[in-house]
């Protein structure tokens, strides 16, 4: 099982598009997120098949604050895995979201994001390809086991709509907010979406 966490919110969240810009922390608000999705996380631990075995990070400041504190409630470190990064804004990065909102991409970027690439940056399919390859990688190193991916909005996004067989056209319907926890199991029987932008209990996850 795979339980994708987004990072705490940030200065910006919500405002701008930051992307694989460097140098973005969490805020205060964020760093309290981290602690509180870590001891909901904790409660895993005693499930009949074991808590989570590794935390895995995208590279950036404000998810790897965000994986700290949960590795280290569960004894773990934090892996840096690049497959986990925000998609690659290109010329998009850094800009107002109220500004790139008056644009006439941005219907497409809502309606039909599979025929969007981002001006010198990735599109939205080579993204969702890029998180899927990612996540059957980590699957393959974890077998049968429970592992936290920490990455961020639309690459989460994009990975669950690819274990609900939805069509990428479609994955901005789905909401994945700050510290949210959204669970995938993935096994022999086939992918499972488990739950999508918890917030809450995690204590019977999978247990039904």
């Amino acid at each position: 099982m795979v339980l994708f966490v987004r990072h705490g919110t940030t200065p910006t969240t919500g405002t701008v598009l930051p992307g694989r810009a460097r140098g973005l922390h969490l805020s205060d608000a964020g760093r309290e997120q981290a602690e509180a999705v870590a001891q909901r996380l904790t409660a895993l631990a005693g499930r009949p098949t074991g808590g989570p075995v590794a935390v895995y990070a995208s590279p950036l400041e404000r998810t790897r604050e965000t994986a700290a504190p949960i590795a280290r409630a569960l004894g773990l470190r934090v892996r840096t895995e690049r497959g986990l990064l925000e998609c690659d804004f290109g010329e998009w990065t850094g800009a107002e979201l109220k500004v790139l909102m008056r644009t006439p991409a941005w219907t497409t970027v809502q309606r039909t994001p599979s025929l969007f690439r981002f001006p010198g940056g990735e599109s939205f399919t080579d993204m969702q390809q890029r998180i899927t390859d990612t996540v059957a990688r980590l699957v393959a190193r974890h077998p049968g086991e429970t592992l936290v991916a920490v990455s961020h909005a639309d690459p989460i996004k994009a990975a669950l709509a690819m274990a609900a067989g939805t069509h990428l056209d479609l994955f901005q319907r789905l909401v994945v907010s700050p510290c949210s926890v959204s669970a995938v199991s993935y096994g022999p029987e086939g992918t499972h979406v488990l739950t999508v932008n918890s917030t809450g209990s995690l204590a019977d996850l999978g247990l039904s």
